[in-house]
């Protein structure tokens, strides 16, 4: 990521996170947004004409996007006005406005959580990922058969997220996007997601006493995945950002593996 789309990201965040959003209707629209500059040549280059003022792409935006909410079309024009490392970034940028803005808008819903069982069932599931993953196909096809899946057994945020993600792949794998979208919710709420996998299944006590002994020795809020994994034979191996402790049998076996065999 080039440090003008850092940059960029940083203002827009900072604007979406000042802004209203009271319900997924801005999400929505920012996903159209993000597709529709993604699908457009002609459009996507007048947003990227990087030479030409800010003022005057954030005139094409809200010329383009005049049937959005104020909201949306404020986000979309300040986000265009802002000097990206490439076209991909700006897209990706829109699009990580649209997870926030579920986030907000869904503000009381466990959204990581269910991002996170989404992913589990599409890495368990070859066939699943193929079909939601494949270039080929029509892509509203992919966004129904995610309705249809998850109609019921998940949140409207998270339904929403997951069918808008891989109707715009760009070459990105599904797992990808669901796990880059459940680490941008948990932020946008002030989080640091943690991955675990043990042996066993953790108990509520049991996981919510590791969520608090995390979230102090992070000094932030942790939200806590729990993937049971039988190879860890026990012990647990935690995985928060770029850190990694492995506590595992497991790992402690191969350590003595490798001593022994040195």
């Amino acid at each position: 990521m080039g440090s003008a789309t850092t940059q960029a990201l940083a203002t827009t965040t900072a604007e979406l996170t000042a802004a209203t959003v009271r319900d997924l209707s801005v999400a929505r629209e920012l996903f159209a947004a993000a597709r529709e500059i993604a699908d457009s040549s002609q459009l996507g280059g007048a947003l990227s004409a990087w030479g030409a003022p800010g003022a005057a792409r954030a005139q094409v935006a809200r010329s383009v996007f005049a049937g959005y909410s104020p909201v949306a079309v404020q986000l979309l024009s300040s986000a265009v006005a802002q000097r990206w490392s490439s076209l991909d970034d700006l897209i990706s940028g829109i699009e990580e406005l649209a997870i926030r803005a579920a986030a907000l808008g869904a503000p009381t819903t466990d959204v990581e959580g269910e991002l996170f069982q989404v992913a589990r069932t599409v890495a368990a599931n070859p066939e699943l990922e193929l079909a939601l993953g494949s270039r080929l196909g029509d892509t509203s096809a992919k966004g129904a058969l995610v309705e249809k899946l998850l109609g019921g057994r998940a949140s409207e945020a998270t339904v929403l997220i997951t069918a808008q993600l891989v109707q715009n792949p760009r070459e990105r794998r599904v797992r990808s996007l669901l796990n880059r979208a459940l680490r941008l919710v948990a932020d946008q709420r002030g989080k640091t997601v943690a991955t675990v996998r043990v042996a066993a299944a953790l108990d509520a006590t049991q996981q919510q006493r590791l969520a608090d002994a995390l979230s102090a020795r992070y000094d932030t809020a942790v939200t806590v995945n729990v993937v049971v994994d039988p190879q860890v034979l026990g012990g647990m191996r935690v995985e928060i950002g770029d850190d990694v402790i492995d506590g595992t049998v497991s790992s402690r076996i191969n350590d003595l593996r490798q001593r022994l065999a040195g």
